[in-house]
């Protein structure tokens, strides 16, 4: 009755071996999934915020940008106005001169010819006089002829003041004229300066408004630092937890592997006490048959040999069921160092084996930006930029997980890939993404579309390569 619990106590502890592992492959697989989403919220939390700062900004100087324009219109308008007010001053005092040099032209004509009149009256000169003078009809001839040239210039001294009165009468009327075109030109004068103090109003508001944006914002002086630090930063929050997240699976498998040669020991230490214990068993069997009967001997050593044997078969199965458990303990090991990229098969999606020289390019095109090269708008180019036609494939230059894949200020649409072994390599100005965090990828396999996003005027692939966080030539790494 013994040796049957025995028996049964080995099979129970083989089942729990063979059961032990899919156990803990089934936790190791929930584990992953719980740090891939974690890490991806992460990602989000640091890109929404990066959304909302820039968004604030394109608002601020939108609202600008129209004040300015109308502040523009207005004054150009209210400068042509001007200069039509003084031309038509101008014109006015022009208009002015003229009515009073008419004024004096017409008192000079009509004194003129007051002037005739009386001396004609005094004189007693006239046709009438002349004939019945009785004087010589020489001297009446004369004075007759006197008399038509003193008539004539009575008469063109009449016209000229006529003329007059009537030239005076037009420049009244100019006059009248220019004065109200004048006073047109005020009132609208006016109401154009009411506009542009409202527009200054507003365009003060929008300053404002901008003034305030620009506090939240203070430390990042110069947009292209900005840009460089948001991405630097960046890249050190994805390898930090990156790093974290296979600290935390390297513990875990040790864990496990610690527990399963623990459990493997118990096994053997068991299944020998047992053994022992049977030998024993054994052995007090065989001394208290040998003496009371001989003949039985024989058959009784053949039932104890037969069950030693089953004992050890019992004994090798569970050491076989130990070193299956070891086996599996170093297939976990195995996944865990393909998870932190350190098993070998790069030519595999999601291998994480690091970069070596001679990759293959992202894609074909002249390179414009160089790495170490001063940039038009200050600093120095991290990376290189290569030109190319808009939707062209920008493909993986070797294989790795997506670490990073969204909108970055001053890069656009930017992917970054981790390749293992503290190597990145980071795609922007992209048209569009067509690979999300967490996807393994292959050499060669495509992860967007070329694009000019980021503020950039022509289509291109921004490009770097960096280890531990810092970046390095990538036209060193890439084929010619």
């Amino acid at each position: 009755m013994k040796r049957g619990a025995l028996a049964g106590a080995l099979l129970v502890c083989a089942g729990q071996l063979f059961a032990a592992p899919d156990a803990h492959l089934a936790a190791r697989q929930d584990q992953a999934r719980q740090q891939q989403a974690e890490l991806r919220a992460r990602i989000k939390i640091l890109q929404d915020q990066i959304e909302q700062q820039e968004a604030s900004r394109k608002a601020a100087d939108t609202a600008l940008r129209e004040s300015e324009s109308a502040i523009s219109d207005i004054s150009r308008e209210l400068a042509r106005l001007n200069d039509q007010a003084t031309q038509l001053e101008n014109e006015l005092a022009e208009l002015q001169a003229q009515t009073q040099r008419g004024q004096q032209n017409l008192a000079e004509r009509r004194r003129e010819l007051g002037n005739q009149l009386r001396a004609q009256y005094t004189s007693g000169l006239s046709p009438w006089m002349a004939l019945l003078s009785g004087d010589d009809p020489h001297t009446i001839g004369r004075d007759l002829r006197y008399l038509g040239y003193v008539a004539e210039a009575q008469a063109q001294a009449v016209r000229d003041v006529n003329e007059a009165v009537q030239h005076l009468e037009h420049l009244q009327q100019r006059t009248r004229e220019k004065s109200e075109e004048i006073a047109e030109l005020e009132r609208q004068t006016v109401q154009r300066r009411d506009a542009l103090q409202k527009q200054k109003q507003e365009r003060q508001i929008v300053l404002q408004r901008i003034e305030t944006a620009l506090n939240e914002q203070r430390g990042h002086a110069k947009q292209l630092a900005a840009d460089e630090t948001r991405l630097g930063n960046l890249i050190r929050d994805i390898e930090a937890e990156i790093a974290r997240q296979a600290e935390l699976a390297r513990k875990a498998e040790e864990e496990r592997l610690a527990e399963a040669r623990r459990q493997a020991e118990q096994a053997r230490e068991a299944a020998l006490a047992r053994q022992k214990a049977l030998e024993q068993e054994q052995e007090r069997a065989r001394a208290a048959e040998q003496a009371a009967r001989e003949a039985r001997e024989q058959a009784e050593r053949e039932r104890l040999e037969r069950e030693a044997a089953q004992a050890r078969m019992q004994v090798e199965r569970a050491r076989a069921e130990a070193q299956e458990a070891d086996r599996a303990a170093e297939a976990r090991r195995k996944e865990a160092r393909t998870l932190r990229g350190e098993v070998p098969g790069a030519g595999q999606p999601g291998a994480m084996t690091g970069l070596s020289k001679g990759l293959p390019r992202p894609l074909d095109g002249e390179v414009l930006g160089r790495f170490g090269a001063e940039r038009p708008d200050g600093g120095i180019w991290r990376g290189v930029v290569i030109r190319a036609p808009a939707g062209a494939h920008v493909r993986a230059i070797a294989s790795g997980r997506v670490a990073y894949a969204g909108w970055l200020g001053g890069f656009g649409n930017i992917m970054i890939v981790d390749h293992g072994n503290q190597y990145m390599s980071v795609y922007a100005y992209n048209q569009s993404l067509l690979k999300e965090v967490g996807d393994p990828v292959g050499a060669g396999d495509v992860l967007a579309a070329v694009g000019a996003t980021g503020g950039q005027v022509e289509p291109g692939l921004y490009f770097e390569i960096r280890y531990q966080g810092k970046p390095v030539n990538p036209l060193l790494w890439l084929r010619p």
